[in-house]
């Protein structure tokens, strides 16, 4: 069954809340014939200085692509450029803060839908968005569910740092299977085979902002739960969330010990040591072995595959990634200067090289980019696609304060920890969260 999507970090509280995150890249895509004509007319500001938070690097290629990208748009415009970089744990407060006391980065590369923690303080970039979408074949569906309220563009996408089920090919042989599972009963026998053959798997349990999120939504949806419909009304006690939790319950004594703590680097290490031959991650952890001086880590390379998450019995994909959004801040003496430096690093010239060097680290948002040939390496085609049918971290409901809020205090991932690991019963487990998700939806 062919399908497309996929992932990547962060961690904090529920209220104060937002992330980082950003681009780059060149290459040879034609755009659209009718946006041939169209010429972005915004001038920066005389004597701009910009100041941008990004994530730390993950893959040394997406931040040497991303960097000679910002010098050469320093060079073009005469406008200096200040990089700072932090974990996914400290960019979000740090966003947070800048948002209430009025002073920051002006440009903030943050995670999922935490721009609707505080719409009325970003800069609306909905003459940039349509520039770009017209000119770059348009955005995915996913983009407009996380970016677009009433009407207008409270932030630019960037992409998503996709999710892929990443393993040891020899390992899978060995457990019985010549292909890897497409549907989660055939996951599941693969995942038990490994435990078996003392080469378990593990997926992250831990307040990991990009990999325990996507799997745990992924599993949640591909049995039909959810935490809210399409009104906004909590529905997360149901039948279907049982029935996933029941599955999450089966799953996790395949795990190697530890997935409770693991944060977003953990299970990058821990596979990485051979401690476990199965995970959800981007590519960063083939990119990592590939360039790997260590001779026992490079061997690795050879024998690491991706698979796209596994179909559900609801029978389409259902997953989540880590999405990647770009906010400009209104308190930025230097706007126009913004906007100038995303269109600027959106554009093919700059935003293909980017994809190039992140090797697929990074999916991106507009369909043009598909074309990017970074996508076709066997090891980054799986997550070319990611971002077709993915599915915003708010499903089914509308991305807000609410659904940010939700997603900052870990609702979904803490309910199938508790269930999984029997710390409370499914039943219990899923009655918390919804209490828990009420009190951010009945405000």
């Amino acid at each position: 069954m062919n399908r497309p999507n996929r992932r990547d970090f962060i961690k904090t509280a529920a209220g104060t809340a937002v992330g980082a995150t950003m681009m780059v890249g060149a290459g040879g895509i034609a755009p659209q014939a009718e946006a041939a004509s169209d010429v972005w007319k915004e001038k920066p500001e005389k004597g701009a200085k910009l100041r941008v938070l990004r994530w730390k690097k993950f893959v040394q290629g997406e931040d040497d692509a991303y960097m000679a990208n910002v010098k050469k748009f320093q060079e073009k415009f005469g406008i200096e450029v200040r990089i700072d970089s932090e974990g996914w744990e400290d960019v979000r407060p740090k966003a947070a803060v800048a948002a209430n006391i009025g002073s920051g980065p002006d440009i903030i590369l943050s995670t999922h839908d935490d721009p609707s923690l505080y719409p009325d303080k970003l800069v609306d970039v909905t003459d940039l968005a349509n520039y770009l979408g017209k000119k770059y074949g348009g955005w995915y569906p996913v983009c407009e569910q996380y970016l677009k309220q009433n009407g207008r563009w409270i932030a630019l996408p960037l992409g998503a740092a996709g999710t892929c089920l990443v393993y040891r090919e020899s390992h899978m042989k060995a457990a019985g299977f010549q292909k890897f599972p497409r549907d989660t009963d055939g996951f599941l026998k693969l995942m038990q085979g490994l435990k078996k053959n003392n080469t378990p798997g593990g997926l992250s349990l831990g307040h990991a902002t990009g990999d325990a999120n996507s799997w745990t939504h992924w599993v949640l949806w591909a049995f039909g739960g959810k935490l809210v419909d399409e009104k906004g009304n909590v529905v997360i006690n149901s039948p279907e969330t049982l029935k996933a939790l029941d599955y999450a319950k089966e799953l996790y004594p395949t795990f190697v010990t530890g997935t409770l703590s693991w944060l977003d680097p953990s299970n990058n290490k821990a596979f990485l040591d051979g401690q476990c031959s199965l995970t959800g991650n981007g590519i960063s952890i083939y990119y990592a072995a590939k360039n790997s001086k260590d001779p026992k880590i490079a061997a690795l390379a050879s024998d690491i595959q991706h698979a796209n998450m596994p179909i559900g019995p609801i029978g389409v994909p259902a997953e989540l990634s880590l999405f990647f959004n770009q906010m400009i801040f209104k308190y930025s003496k230097y706007p126009k200067a913004a906007k100038e430096f995303l269109r600027f690093m959106m554009e093919e010239e700059q935003f293909d090289p980017w994809l190039q060097g992140a090797i697929g680290y990074v999916t991106q948002p507009l369909r043009a980019y598909e074309k990017n040939p970074v996508w076709s390496e066997p090891h980054s085609t799986p997550y070319r696609d990611i971002m077709k049918p993915m599915r915003p971290i708010s499903y089914a409901g509308r991305p807000g304060y609410a659904s940010a809020g939700c997603a900052a205090d870990f609702i979904v991932v803490d309910m199938i920890a508790e269930a999984a690991t029997g710390k409370e019963t499914p039943k219990a487990a899923m009655e918390r969260a919804e209490k828990r998700a009420l009190r951010y939806y009945k405000v």
